[in-house]
């Protein structure tokens, strides 16, 4: 992504984290649909790397079309699970609250739409905007504009900064998007990637760094990374928070690791174990929100909530996932105490459209059944 794209460095320090490696196993030959093994069923959906760690061990790793262990790729909105557990941060340090409308650390945000929610409204993805995000269709409000500045230049659309509308993603937010008023905000879940700048602009006004410079300092430096990680920029070289990540998949299994272990690397707690929890803790009104969804539900997607920027399968578990287009996914899993991390080059962008998406999900979720049963 850095050599068509602009991008921020995201450097490591430190110590790298050693994972153990199990060797020879046969996890990779693991029948997961009738006859077809766990490795090769992420050869034939697109997948350009898969890993599998429990136990702190990599128990398997394995790359096609070109990607390598030192190779960084596209998270997209992954980013968003990353960007969340870097607010957590704050929360626990209560330098914001979540019942807060976003104007509160933001004062440009006053007479947009997120006036009226609460901050955590915005983490849910339940803020009640007046558009649909499509990565399609040309002349939708948030491809013309939104996406215009960051992932996907459109032709005919203005990006100079001495005439442009939208020079960048915090224009979008405070010039373009809008409200639907016949919906009020807590009410649906409602993808909207744009709800993620609220929070990078927060985390920025708050700290005085930007949201790049905050994850380098709070969690690249110190979970172990293996190699610096960057991140896209939009028009304005603002980080794109909500789908810019780009690292090796050891480093995005390591960070998925982290949060597994609540928090927790190498005796360095990185994240407030009580705000990686808080995914978890889902009540009634988080499942409701997440049913009244008329594009997930209707699909029969497995998720049964969406809260703090992670999808949710069984929270009694601890089964969760960072989800981004094209097929990346870190699956984790408290109850099988593993990490299966993947990117993957899908032709179509949704998961819901993606023949290719489901049946990876479903072969990490088969496989660590099987390490259930054979620990417990």
């Amino acid at each position: 992504m850095g050599a068509p794209l602009p991008v921020l460095m995201i450097p490591r320090e430190g110590a790298v984290h050693l994972f153990k490696e199990a060797g020879n196993n046969n996890v990779g030959n693991t029948k997961i649909a009738g006859d077809t093994t766990f490795e090769t069923l992420f050869a034939i959906h697109e997948a350009d790397g898969v890993i599998v760690v429990q136990n702190n061990t990599i128990l398997f790793e394995k790359y096609w079309n070109g990607m390598s262990r030192h190779y960084g790729h596209i998270w997209y909105s992954m980013t968003k699970s990353l960007v969340s557990s870097a607010f957590g941060l704050l929360v626990a340090q209560k330098k914001v609250e979540l019942t807060a409308s976003p104007v509160k650390y933001v004062p440009e945000l006053k007479g947009t739409p997120w006036e009226r929610t609460t901050i955590q409204d915005v983490l849910n993805m339940s803020t009640a905007m007046g558009f649909q995000e499509s990565y399609t269709d040309t002349a939708n409000l948030f491809y013309k504009y939104y996406g215009a500045v960051s992932t996907f230049p459109t032709p005919g659309v203005d990006i100079d900064p001495k005439t442009a509308t939208v020079f960048s993603t915090y224009d979008f937010l405070t010039k373009v998007a809008t409200a639907n008023n016949n919906l009020q905000p807590g009410y649906k879940f409602e993808y909207c990637s744009p709800n993620v700048d609220v929070i990078s602009w927060i985390i920025w006004k708050v700290t005085g760094k930007t949201c790049n410079e905050f994850i380098q300092e709070n969690i690249w430096s110190k979970i172990g990374a293996e190699h610096d990680a960057y991140i896209l920029a939009d028009a304005s070289y603002t980080a794109i928070a909500t789908g810019g990540m780009n690292s090796t998949l050891r480093d995005a299994a390591l960070f998925a690791t982290v949060i597994l272990n609540r928090g927790k690397i190498d005796g360095r707690q990185v994240f407030p174990q009580g705000w990686v929890d808080e995914t978890l803790k889902l009540t009634a009104a988080d499942k409701e929100r997440y049913n009244r969804n008329d594009v997930y539900v209707p699909a029969k997607m497995p998720w049964v909530s969406y809260k703090n920027y992670w999808w949710i399968l069984d929270e009694k578990k601890g089964e969760y996932c960072a989800v981004g287009i094209h097929g990346q996914v870190l699956y984790i899993n408290r109850a099988a105490n593993m990490v299966i991390a993947y990117f993957s080059s899908q032709p179509t962008a949704g998961s819901v459209a993606s023949k290719e998406f489901i049946p990876k999900l479903n072969a990490c979720r088969a496989l660590s059944k099987k390490f259930i049963r054979q620990q417990y």
